[in-house]
């Protein structure tokens, strides 16, 4: 069984920054992939960004290109999300997942695992 526990995430004002953190109770942690997914109050789960197995390979929502950046620590079995210049419309809640194989791709229903969310508000 696979556990991922999210923290780091709160509240901050437009134009600030969080660091969100995954830790992963699988071993190993390199065999899995990882990533970030909202979701917005009234709206569908949506990918926000995703990193390889063993982090060569990763992938950003057009949303948060240039803003957010995915990183993985597989010695401490812990995933990354480091978002800069938030905006109002990244209020959500964030989940972090793990998926089988080297990266499951954009579609949520190809991640095996979720954690419990952390909320993320960003206020004008």
């Amino acid at each position: 069984q696979v556990q991922l526990y999210e923290s780091g995430g709160g509240l901050v004002q437009a134009g600030g920054s969080l660091r969100l953190s995954c830790a992963a109770s699988v071993r190993p942690f390199s065999g899995y992939a990882m990533g970030w997914f909202r979701q917005a109050p009234g709206k569908e789960r949506e990918f926000v960004a995703g990193v390889s197995t063993i982090g060569g390979l990763t992938d950003y929502a057009d949303s948060v290109k240039g803003r957010f950046a995915i990183s993985r620590d597989n010695a401490k079995n812990t995933g990354y999300l480091q978002m800069n210049s938030l905006q109002p419309e990244d209020t959500a809640v964030y989940y972090c997942a793990a998926g089988a194989g080297q990266f499951p791709g954009t579609n949520s229903k190809f991640w095996n695992y979720w954690g419990q969310g952390t909320q993320v508000t960003v206020s004008s």
